[in-house]
């Protein structure tokens, strides 16, 4: 830290106690001077001939009213302990000036009317030359200096000892990092790794320094301040938006208590509101200058402190820019108390869709049609690239297995959520599979309307040998979706082995007969048995029959272990229709209400023409014990 000694006489202030001062000295004091609460018993002398204002106050003094030698100052700048300095100054006693003081004793002396004028080589004089000189061009005394300005803010600003204090900060900060050769604060868990990483290489001296070795000196300024900084920082231009970022996360770490944690501890929610919204209108607006994981601790932290739809819209429009870098765990923003649900899955679903506003071309070109304008997109499509989308749509599935755990979330917000993704093709449909599963679970009341509805939004043929295995022992899906699950994993496997057309299970084949001796009633009611539940019973007979039919492929007449003959002749009944054949197995038939594609928006194949399971199916009576 910088310092300058002034005078050259001994210190010979004496105090009674901390109110009353007084010099040992021969000769008796002639004047009073009260500054707050203490009173200094000096002479007038050495004072005046340096003091302006004191000459005038002691001039218009009444010499016929009583303690004429007694002045009070109640509003000196910096009270009792700047005054000290002053006063010592004239009597030519040493006085250190630093960082800490050098204010107060400015502003006092400024007050006190201590000019060039009065005598040469005054107390401002001194002052400004050690402002100047020394604590302007260190960095750590101009920040103290900075800091030490809020409480005399007003006349500071009137000497330009603020601006003065921001432009030589905002002149060290863009200085080139070579040329840096000063102290600062830096991180000790960053500082330790880099320690490690120079050791060979010279030791500490070989260390780079790092673009954003200021940011954590400014972030101990008071928010004001430090927003004046900043600003005066972005102004110059010559420090890249991604060390701003930084400097803004240090601040927030800083500044808000329990950031990191998502959390606002009780005290003054008006000033948290007020850090977040400067911090949000510092924020570059050049895409990446700040991870997506700060802008979603950004976003929670305004929704906690109540912060304004401006800066909230701001902040979902930045994150939905650069979505795909985020994780479950930011996404995850607590709902407000007095909604039922537990997550505000309302504001991811803006944020998605507002990833989604990147996808549209902006580009488009216009032509004319006889006496209107019309648009036409480009066919090259919008600017978001295959794997951002698939990075987005894996995320979003992984959010919506979390807040599937939700027993108040209602399907309506699941679905909408997850029909906004569903234009974007992934090769996998596990993670929609794991979503609709957690829901099921959480869910068990459900009408079968629901589950059939929110059972669409995955595709069957998309499904890892693992999630089939998972979802033909799984008694919460519909039968439809079971039935599905192993006719697809049949044509997988024959894909693999080879084989042109895949071979169907006995239990679907013998729809083709027409002495499938089914009775009139395993084929009323249909729609209604294949969107409930497969029971335990049903799930192991349609594994069974595809258990038999591998071993038939790979030449083994055994009986599969998982095959049961009750079962499994129950299942032929509840098969046995040419309605199920048709909508099962059709290389040419028609569309179906379940009707699938690489947007997923169904359970069912990318094509029109591809297999469905959709219609109708026996009744739950024909199934005689299996219900």
């Amino acid at each position: 830290m910088k310092f300058m000694k002034l005078g050259s006489k001994p210190d010979s202030f004496q105090t009674a106690d901390n109110n009353v001062w007084y010099v040992a000295s021969d000769l008796a004091t002639d004047i009073i001077i009260n500054i707050g609460d203490a009173k200094f018993y000096l002479h007038k002398f050495p004072l005046l001939s340096k003091s302006a204002r004191l000459q005038k106050l002691v001039a218009s003094t009444n010499e016929g009213v009583e303690n004429r030698n007694e002045i009070d100052i109640p509003d000196l700048p910096g009270g009792p302990a700047s005054f000290e300095l002053c006063a010592k100054f004239c009597y030519g006693m040493t006085i250190t000036l630093n960082a800490y003081n050098v204010v107060s004793a400015r502003c006092a002396a400024e007050y006190l009317e201590m000019h060039e004028t009065m005598e040469k080589g005054n107390l401002i004089y001194k002052i400004d030359v050690f402002l100047n000189s020394s604590i302007f061009r260190s960095w750590k005394d101009s920040i103290i200096v900075l800091q030490t300005t809020k409480s005399m803010m007003m006349l500071s600003e009137e000497l330009k000892l603020v601006s003065h204090c921001i432009d030589a900060i905002a002149s060290k900060v863009s200085v080139d990092v070579s040329k840096v050769d000063w102290s600062y604060t830096c991180n000790r868990k960053r500082l330790s790794e880099e320690k490690n990483n120079h050791m060979l290489n010279g030791g500490l001296r070989s260390m780079t320094v790092p673009t954003d070795w200021w940011v954590e000196d400014l972030a101990e300024l008071e928010l004001d301040l430090f927003k004046r900084v900043l600003v005066n920082i972005k102004n110059k231009g010559l420090v890249p938006d991604e060390v701003i970022g930084e400097a803004l996360k240090a601040f927030a770490s800083r500044r808000l208590l329990g950031f990191n944690k998502g959390v606002v501890p009780s005290g003054d929610m008006t000033k948290a509101r007020s850090t977040v919204d400067t911090i949000v209108n510092l924020l570059p607006s050049e895409k990446g200058s700040v991870s997506c994981g700060f802008l979603l601790k950004l976003l929670k932290m305004a929704i906690l402190v109540g912060s304004g739809d401006t800066g909230k819209m701001e902040l979902v429009k930045k994150i939905g820019q650069q979505l795909e870098e985020a994780s479950v765990h930011d996404l995850l923003i607590r709902a407000n108390e007095v909604e039922p649900i537990m997550y505000d899955v309302k504001m991811v679903q803006k944020i998605v869709e507002e990833f989604m506003v990147r996808d549209c071309d902006p580009n488009g070109e216009f032509e004319v049609n006889g006496n209107e304008i019309q648009e036409v997109r480009r066919s090259t499509g919008g600017i978001l690239s295959e794997a951002s989308k698939l990075m987005v749509a894996k995320l979003v599935d992984s959010y919506l297995a979390e807040i599937a755990k939700d027993p108040n979330l209602p399907l309506s917000m699941f679905t909408d959520l997850a029909e906004t993704v569903s234009g974007f093709s992934r090769p996998a449909h596990d993670g929609i599979y794991r979503a609709i599963d957690m829901y099921l679970k959480a869910h068990p009341g459900i009408s079968k309307g629901e589950r059939k509805k929110i059972c669409r939004l995955m595709d069957c043929k998309k499904l890892s040998v693992e999630a089939c295995m998972h979802a033909v022992q799984n008694e919460r899906l519909p039968l439809r979706v079971v039935v599905q699950v192993l006719f697809f994993e049949q044509v997988r496997a024959a894909a693999s082995s080879g084989s042109s057309t895949p071979d169907l299970p006995k239990a679907i084949k013998d729809l083709n007969s027409a002495s499938h001796g089914s009775s009139r009633s395993t084929t009323t009611n249909t729609e209604e048995d294949w969107d409930g539940v497969a029971t335990a019973d049903e799930l192991k007979a349609l594994r069974g029959e595809l258990a038999s039919l591998r071993l038939e492929r790979n030449g083994s007449h055994a009986k599969s272990p998982l095959a049961d003959k009750g079962p499994v002749h129950k299942v032929k009944g509840l098969l046995a229709t040419k309605r199920i054949l048709s909508k099962i197995w059709s290389s040419k038939g028609g569309t179906g209400e379940n009707s699938g594609s690489d947007s997923s928006e169904s359970l069912g194949s990318g094509n029109p023409d591809d297999v469905k399971v959709a219609a109708s199916t026996p009744s739950r009576k024909g199934r005689h014990s299996v219900s």
